[in-house]
């Protein structure tokens, strides 16, 4: 009886054989280069709790590789494989009808230091501390099997296995269950532009990698190369896995710059086409969200209008604007937003109206111009925005937060700017109060040579940058990741307590107020004053005011233009301090302080 689980695709082999609990089995060549088992007696059903360890030996090597379709490598990236049967474990979301991006918060989060124990287990405790901050998708970082025990997960080695140290594949059954019965959806972080160094033996089977193009992190996934179809395949089935398998709603596409494919179909193409397809068969909508640097509106422009029909894209130029705004900082790729006047105000202007930053202007970063403009009517939403994330504050030397620059009440400021933005807001975890554990760099390569490498690697490309040595943790320290954990004990403290608070309300306001969740750009308009710091902008109804300066500040509101068919005077909707005045058409905001005006009703 064949049974289909021990198939590989394996055109570099001329001999296969597979070892299943000890005992090697032959195995056939079909024309596609799939090759079967013969002779394997029937296994007893997982379901009855039995799984097999097993691997392949490939023509005259005499030691077992992992299967490149692993569903869980217990004895790390180089030990055998393991069965697992997805259709064991009995889902209690029956209920979850799904959640669109379009209106949502998302929260993400790192699987090993979101909680002390570091397991997708520990994470379901603090779900309920999700639920009452308001937000709508948890989105996790990679959890794919990687080599080591800790690290980020963006060097896993097998994308169909969930990494062991943090569960394995039925704790992510559980986790993802727990979430839909409390609410919230949950989106995952996926690579398929790279495989890590270690533990890759994909090469021994397969063209998975292509010479021909080269990623930042070394050869690219072969997606437009001879034999190319097998590993477009092996991407597309692996997006269906966590869709179907693990029922997430969705699935964030790392680095998809890196995706080169020439091929009249783009791979992020044919993703979007198979996702929608699933969900017209579950009847739940699935998003997928894109991290690019290309500022390409295609990625997320419909397929008649010749996009891939991704659902949406990290905006980094938001980011960008808003950190130079709150920070000062004017280095690195933040020169191109401190050159604009208002020393990032007016490049969050552009941001905010227009959506992209760069649409085609000069990048004095790059030295050359970048981006094209948003086509017209392009919902807002399908850009994610975020004053913090997992790169912009773990690529910094240090791994510091916003916290250590910023004061609780500048924070608040930030916040508010990122919560009344016309884009989909995401935060990371801890910023809601203000984690001042900075997110670090790590890893725990066991390997010496490669470890070596990537600490000094790490120390080489900060240190060229006029960084000490001594400042720049060591990724391969145990002490660098155990830094990293959240201290969730910073919620006793009244400041902290405070911060959260603030980002309650604010996610609260979102969703009372439409205005909040419009889609539309052309109904945003900003203004800015240089001298004052103060930053206005209008959602519909509702101004948004902004002071940006160590000084308090009366603002005339824009009360003739918007709310002139009201009869009564503005009303402050949300404020980030007690001491924001309202009195007729002006408003008192106090140093670093933030509010939200809306007309009184008649």
């Amino acid at each position: 009886m064949r049974d289909p689980r021990f198939d590989v695709w394996a055109p570099f082999a001329k001999r296969l054989r597979v070892q299943v609990d000890g005992e090697i089995y032959d195995m056939v060549r079909s024309d596609e280069s799939w090759w079967r088992p013969v002779g394997l007696p029937e296994l007893p059903p997982e379901g009855a709790g039995h799984e097999s360890d097993y691997g392949y030996l490939i023509d005259d090597d005499a030691h077992p590789y992992p299967d490149p379709r692993s569903r869980r490598q217990p004895g790390g990236v180089h030990g055998l494989s393991r069965t697992f049967d997805p259709n064991w474990y009995d889902w209690g979301d029956s209920e979850w009808r799904g959640r669109q991006l379009a209106g949502g918060v998302i929260y993400e989060l790192h699987i090993g230091t979101f909680t002390p124990d570091g397991t997708l287990d520990s994470a379901i405790e603090r779900l309920d501390h999700l639920v009452d901050l308001g937000v709508d998708f948890v989105e996790p970082m990679p959890v794919n099997a990687f080599n080591g025990d800790y690290g980020w997960g963006y060097d896993g080695a097998y994308w169909f296995a969930v990494h062991e140290p943090y569960g394995g594949p039925l704790a992510y059954q559980r986790f993802v269950d727990a979430c839909h019965q409390r609410g919230l959806g949950v989106i995952q972080d996926v690579v398929y532009n790279h495989l890590g160094p270690s533990g890759n033996y994909l090469g021994k089977y397969g063209p998975y990698v292509a010479n021909q193009h080269q990623t930042a992190w070394g050869d690219a996934v072969n997606l437009d190369g001879f034999d190319s179809d097998q590993v477009r395949r092996y991407i597309t089935d692996n997006v269906l896995m966590w869709v179907r398998d693990f029922h997430v709603d969705g699935l964030r596409l790392d680095a998809v710059h890196a995706l080169v494919d020439t091929r009249a179909v783009h791979i992020l193409e044919e993703i979007s086409m198979e996702v929608e397809a699933f969900s017209a068969h579950v009847g739940r909508p699935l998003t997928l969200i894109a991290e690019s640097d290309m500022n390409a509106p295609r990625i997320i422009q419909p397929r008649v209008a010749g996009g891939y029909a991704i659902t949406a894209q990290w905006s980094d130029d938001f980011h960008h604007a808003a950190h130079v705004t709150l920070t000062g900082e004017d280095d690195g790729y933040y020169e191109d937003f401190a050159e604009t006047r208002g020393h990032g105000m007016g490049a969050l202007k552009k941001v905010l109206t227009r959506g992209f930053f760069h649409d085609g202007a000069i990048s004095t970063f790059r030295r050359r111009h970048h981006g094209r403009p948003l086509s017209p009517g392009t919902n807002a939403w399908r850009l994610v925005a975020s004053t913090q994330n997992h790169d912009q504050i773990g690529n910094r030397a240090r791994g510091d937060r916003l916290s250590e620059k910023l004061s609780a009440d500048q924070l608040a400021v930030g916040a508010t700017l990122l919560m009344c933005s016309p884009f989909t807001p995401m935060l990371f975890m801890g910023e809601e109060w203000g984690s001042t554990t900075p997110f670090q760099f790590f890893s725990s390569h066991p390997e010496a040579e490669l470890a070596k490498s990537v600490s000094q690697g790490r120390i080489q490309e900060f240190s060229r940058m006029g960084w000490d040595e001594s400042e720049i943790p060591d990724p391969q320290d145990p002490e660098t990741f155990r830094r990293s954990k959240l201290e969730w004990m910073e919620l006793d403290k009244p400041e902290r307590a405070a911060l959260l608070d603030v980002y309650r309300r604010l996610i609260a306001l979102r969703k009372a107020h439409p205005e909040l969740t419009s889609p539309w750009l052309r109904d945003v308009t900003a203004e800015y004053h240089v001298e004052s710091r103060v930053f206005t902008f209008w959602r519909g109804d509702l101004e948004v005011v902004l002071n940006f300066s160590d000084e308090t500040q009366h603002v005339a509101l824009d009360v003739d233009v918007h709310w002139t068919e009201y009869r009564e005077l503005p009303r402050i909707l949300f404020a980030t301090r007690d001491d924001v005045r309202v009195d007729g058409e002006r408003a008192t905001l106090p140093p670093y302080s933030a509010a939200v005006f809306g007309p009184t009703p008649e």
